[in-house]
């Protein structure tokens, strides 16, 4: 063989492993593409899981704090009614021994009021 075949022979030779490579490294574009596809698709459904599990969760949380406020409420409203209706009594006595002083105790306090929604 020549010099001149042998750099052809060479040179073809290089070729194709120049065009197997370019051919390799496309598919692996290709496999890299659908990976980072499939990829996201499961990393997608992965989050949209624990954002199910965590409004569940807060779900419960308020719902557990609703319950205790009712309750909270409900023990606050009984125990002002036990305030109102002891000193209720002591309040009527008081405005039937001093009625000209319950009186004018009064009107200030709606004149206060006026005031401050006047301001308003």
């Amino acid at each position: 063989m020549t010099i001149t075949r042998m750099r052809k022979k060479t040179t073809k030779d290089i070729d194709k492993r120049i065009d197997a490579l370019r051919s390799d490294v496309s598919a692996l574009q290709t496999d890299a593409k659908g990976l980072v596809e499939d990829t996201a698709d499961v990393a997608t459904s992965a989050a949209t899981e624990r954002a199910r599990i965590a409004m569940r969760a807060a779900e419960a949380v308020a719902l557990r704090a609703l319950r205790l406020a009712e309750d909270t409420a409900s023990s606050v409203k009984g125990d002002v009614e036990d305030w109102t209706q002891d000193n209720l009594d002591s309040a009527r006595d008081q405005i039937r021994s001093q009625p000209l002083s319950a009186f004018f105790l009064s009107l200030g306090i709606g004149a206060l009021i006026g005031a401050i929604f006047l301001r308003s």
